[in-house]
């Protein structure tokens, strides 16, 4: 059994939100998540801004046509960006416990939940199928 769960729930929200919160704002990773941003979409609006200001058609021209790439429905560069964003941090910031670390615990418990979840099914599955009859 989960030691939190005797915590009430709405201390394990607060808890929880404020855990997410000091990762989310680390400025280690907000400087990672930038550079990502850059990478992937901030280019675009900065090429579009300078042709605008200098008059150069071929910049508004292709910073506008990301741009529009990117409000198409089910585009992933957010995802790209995060991923991205942990890989610098990794690369830049490879000892930092703050944000890896709970990261790393975080997707271990997701690992472990999702094996027992599946142990469980496994399970019923087999149990269900040892009661079916079967008729010749």
């Amino acid at each position: 059994m989960n030691k939190d769960t005797n915590i009430p729930l709405k201390k394990r929200i607060l808890k929880t939100t404020k855990k997410w919160l000091m990762v989310i704002l680390n400025p280690r990773l907000l400087l990672c998540l930038f550079i990502a941003w850059m990478i992937t979409n901030g280019w675009s609006y900065v090429l579009t801004v300078i042709g605008t200001l200098l008059n150069i058609p071929w910049m508004i021209i292709t910073g506008t046509a990301y741009m529009s790439l990117l409000w198409v429905p089910f585009t992933p560069e957010k995802i790209l960006t995060v991923i991205i964003a942990l890989f610098l941090m990794r690369l830049i910031f490879p000892r930092d416990k703050k944000t890896i670390g709970v990261l790393r615990d975080e997707l271990h418990k997701l690992k472990t939940a999702y094996i027992r979840s599946r142990d469980k099914r496994r399970a019923k599955r087999k149990v269900k199928k040892s009661k079916v009859v079967r008729v010749k």
